[in-house]
C-alpha cells in the first residue's frame, strides 16, 4: 500500500489551465455583459495617482451624466474623509483626470461644473469606445435599401465666438510696462495658487499695462485680480486674463472748468480809484459816466 502525503498539494482538476505559482495574483475572469465600466490602465496601474483617487476616478467614470460628486455627496457615500476626498479629487485634477470650474447661472446662483475624463488626453465628452475583443452579438446584416436621392447638405453649425482680446494701452510706456511685469510675478505673495509662469505674465502684462494707463493705482489693480477668487482655480492665467478683460474701467473723464479767476485789480487813470478790469489803461464807471455827460453837454 502506497504511503499517503496529506500534506502534498492536491492536483488541479482537469481543464483548470490556470497556471500555478506560490505567489502573485491569479486572475479569475467573467465577461460581463451588462453593468460594466471600461478603465484604461493608464488609470488604474498609474504611478502617481493615489489609491484613493484611482478609486475615485473609477467610480466617477461609472456614474451617469449629471451625477453628483461634490465632496459632501461623496463623503456620505464612502467612509474617506472630506479631506481624502478633496485631496482625491485634487490629484485628479492635476492629472487631467478631472477638471472643475465655477459658473454663474443667469438668476446669480454660482454652480460648479464638473468634466470627467477617462483618458488625459480626452478633449471632451465622448461616447465610450467598444472594448476589443467585445464578444457581444452582432446583429444581423441589413439589406441594403434602394438608392434616395441625395438630401441637401445642413448648414455648418455658427463657429463659437472666439474670446474677447486682452486690452492693450494706447501709449508704450517701458516704466509702465515693467512696473506691471512686477505686479504680475508678485501675485503669489496673495494666493499661493496664483503662480504664474514667464510667459503667462509676458502675455498679462499689456493687459495690467492698460489699467494702470487708465490711472489705475497698482494697488488698487492688485486687488482687483486676488479679491474674491474662487475656491477652486485650476488654470490662473486664464482666470487673470478673464478678470483683466471683463472688470477693465473706462477712461477717467475730463475735469470740468474751474471757476474762471477774477479780473486783476487797477488803478483808476482818471481819478486813481482801485477797481477790477482786465484792461489796465481803463477808468471806473465815476469817470467814464463823467467823460460822456461832458461829451453830450459839449
Amino acid at each position: 500500500m502506497a504511503v499517503q502525503h496529506p500534506s502534498a498539494p492536491s492536483r488541479a482538476p482537469f481543464g483548470d489551465r490556470r497556471r500555478v505559482t506560490p505567489s502573485g495574483v491569479i486572475h479569475v475572469k467573467v465577461r460581463h455583459r451588462t453593468g460594466f465600466t471600461v478603465v484604461g490602465n493608464h488609470l488604474a496601474q498609474h504611478h502617481q495617482l493615489s489609491l484613493v483617487a484611482i478609486g475615485l476616478a473609477v467610480h466617477i467614470q461609472s456614474l451617469p451624466d449629471g451625477a453628483k460628486i461634490g465632496i459632501k455627496a461623496l463623503a456620505d457615500r464612502f467612509p474617506e474623509s472630506e479631506h481624502r476626498i478633496a485631496a482625491a479629487l485634487r490629484e485628479l485634477e492635476e492629472h487631467r483626470y478631472l477638471s472643475r470650474t465655477r459658473e454663474r447661472l443667469p438668476n446669480g446662483k454660482v454652480v460648479t461644473r464638473t468634466v470627467s475624463y477617462n483618458h488625459p488626453d480626452a478633449e471632451g465628452p465622448e461616447p465610450d469606445p467598444v472594448p476589443p475583443g467585445d464578444s457581444s452579438p452582432t446583429p444581423a446584416p441589413v439589406p441594403p435599401s434602394p438608392p434616395k436621392e441625395p438630401a441637401p447638405p445642413a448648414a455648418a453649425p455658427a463657429p463659437s465666438p472666439p474670446p474677447p482680446p486682452l486690452p492693450t494701452p494706447q501709449t508704450l510706456d517701458p516704466e509702465r510696462h515693467h512696473l506691471a511685469a512686477d505686479l504680475l510675478a508678485g501675485l503669489r505673495r496673495d494666493d499661493p495658487r496664483l503662480v504664474l509662469g514667464e510667459r503667462e505674465v509676458r502675455r498679462l502684462t499689456p493687459a495690467v499695462a492698460a489699467w494702470l494707463e487708465r490711472e489705475v493705482a497698482p494697488e488698487a489693480v492688485r486687488l482687483a485680480l486676488t479679491t474674491g477668487l474662487p475656491p477652486l482655480l485650476a488654470r490662473p492665467a486664464g482666470f487673470l486674463a478673464h478678470r483683466l478683460t471683463a472688470q477693465l474701467p473706462p477712461p477717467l473723464p475730463a475735469l470740468p472748468p474751474g471757476p474762471k479767476a477774477p479780473d486783476p485789480l487797477i488803478n483808476c487813470t482818471g481819478c486813481d480809484r482801485s477797481f477790477r478790469s482786465p484792461d489796465p489803461t481803463a477808468r471806473c464807471r465815476d469817470c467814464r459816466e463823467a467823460a460822456m455827460a461832458a461829451t453830450e453837454a459839449a
